[in-house]
């Protein structure tokens, strides 16, 4: 499958059972400046908190992620049984007291209430931690999986747009290389225009004025701006083309752009050439928006 952008928004929800246990896992995801997780855990899940950060930060780069793990155990859950072991050592002791002083066990359910000496059924003894741990671990591999894929839905058809804006952008530069104004004729007619204007004011000698005609014709010059604006549209198509976390380059990318497109403004002396600036301007606030949901 050829590379894809991935947004960074989408949303997934898993669900695995090992006898009575039933874990369920779900995703979301927003945009983010870089990788923010979010984990809510249930009780007796702490263990495999880490585990999960580490699940997360290797399959995603960007984006504000928030975990929700849930965890059923079903009839074991209200079932209790006898620890034998600590049984027997309260027994134990209580031997001891007896043959120290004669006393009466008036009360069997009050060594029963001793700590340890019932267990409930949802004790790590019924359910071995490895076993519980796996089993949540596995779930989440595959909340993150679709979660992915989700992503890379979105980001797909994020991308179809913005390489038509970059179509659009490649389209605004192109008028403007080719307008009238940029002629050779244009530039030296407004030239004689400017300076008879100075020369009318000033008395300005004739070396003075070749200067002005020269830092006019320097000023009004846009060539350099549209060829790095090609430039720029060059590499955003390739990005785009090669996918993967490609937001942050995206965005720089538009930075320059935009500033590109305010240099032209800037530099425009005639109404149409502004009018193609402003619209340049536009399309590419509009792809900087789009890029911010990119991963």
């Amino acid at each position: 499958m050829a590379a894809t952008l991935s947004s960074m928004t989408g949303f997934a929800r898993t669900e695995r059972q090992a006898g009575a246990l039933r874990v369920r896992i779900e995703l979301k995801s927003v945009n983010g400046r870089g990788l923010d997780m979010r984990l809510r855990l249930a009780p007796g899940l702490d263990a495999v908190e880490i585990p999960l950060r580490q699940l997360l930060s290797k399959a995603l780069s960007r984006g504000s992620i928030n975990l929700v793990a849930t965890l059923d155990r079903g009839g074991a859950a209200g079932t209790v049984r006898v620890n034998q072991q600590a049984l027997s050592a309260v027994l134990s002791a209580i031997e001891q007291l007896r043959a120290q002083e004669p006393m009466a066990i008036s009360r069997p359910e009050a060594i029963l209430a001793l700590p340890g000496v019932l267990e409930s059924g949802d004790g790590a003894g019924e359910h071995d931690e490895e076993v519980l741990t796996a089993l949540v671990l596995d779930c989440a591999a595959e909340a993150v999986e679709r979660l992915q894929a989700a992503r890379l839905q979105e980001g797909a058809q994020i991308a179809a747009v913005l390489l038509a804006q970059v179509d659009a952008i490649a389209r605004l530069v192109a008028d403007a290389e080719a307008h009238p104004s940029r002629s050779r004729a244009a530039v030296e007619t407004r030239l004689r225009e400017q300076l008879a204007a100075l020369s009318q004011d000033l008395a300005i000698p004739p070396d003075r004025l070749a200067q002005e005609a020269l830092l006019l014709a320097t000023k009004a010059d846009i060539q350099e701006e549209l060829d790095r604006l090609r430039a720029h549209i060059a590499a955003a198509r390739k990005l785009i083309a090669e996918g993967g976390p490609a937001g942050r380059r995206l965005d720089f990318l538009a930075q320059e752009f935009n500033r590109e497109a305010n240099t032209l403004c800037s530099k425009s002396n005639a109404v149409e050439l502004s009018a193609i600036g402003l619209d340049l301007k536009a399309v590419i606030d509009q792809l900087r928006e789009q890029i911010q949901n990119i991963e």
